[in-house]
């Protein structure tokens, strides 16, 4: 009889082994799925770096457009060189139209635009402020030569890399009419210069 009872008394106590097994592989599934869940819930990598990308495009973009406009004003007034004069007139009407068209798209994106030049713009126009005649002309489009070189890179990164649709759209839109820029600035550089080269010779005969 006392045979009898332990050998039960094991049958019973391994079936409760066995019914708690299935418990603990429960337990973990359900972890397991919990940190699945938690994993699959976090913000996908790269999306907030992206549209950092997009939003500081849109800032350096409307950054030089106000100063392209600014410093067009000036050309437009003092330059004595009529293709520097012509480039300064063409600077503030397209850059004020590109310059509304991003304010456009900044508000339904919800990206803040700065509303006035930077330091650097600031000091720029006011050194150009401060020359006239050929000084003027060879300063200001020698910069815009430098400067549209440098929006050319930065337009075709964005139209190549963007993830902002309408961001990646508008520099799409806008990069063919900044290497047109470009290359009309490069047309007025060689006619500045040439102009000085043809005037250097009867500066130096009156010397004389």
């Amino acid at each position: 009889m006392r045979k009898y009872t332990i050998l039960a008394t094991t049958v019973l106590m391994g079936g409760m082994v066995f019914a708690q097994a299935p418990a603990t592989g429960s337990g973990t599934d359900t972890n397991s799925a919990a940190t699945a869940t938690h994993e699959t819930s976090k913000p996908a990598a790269g999306k907030t770096g992206s549209k950092k990308m997009d939003d500081t495009f849109a800032k350096k973009a409307a950054e030089g457009g106000m100063a392209e406009v600014e410093l067009g004003k000036l050309a437009a007034d003092k330059a004595t060189n009529e293709d520097v004069k012509a480039f300064g007139k063409r600077m503030v009407d397209d850059h004020t139209k590109a310059g509304d068209q991003l304010k456009g798209i900044a508000e339904k994106e919800n990206i803040p635009l700065p509303t006035e030049l930077n330091a650097k713009d600031k000091a720029q126009k006011d050194r150009l402020s401060k020359l006239s005649g050929d000084a003027f002309d060879r300063a200001y489009i020698n910069h815009m030569v430098m400067d549209h070189k440098q929006d050319v890179a930065d337009f075709q990164k964005e139209a190549n890399n963007g993830q902002d649709d309408a961001i990646k759209n508008f520099a799409q839109q806008t990069l063919p009419t900044l290497q047109d820029h470009l290359k009309q600035a490069q047309d007025a550089q060689t006619n500045v210069r040439g102009a000085k080269a043809t005037n250097s010779p009867k500066k130096d005969a009156a010397a004389q």
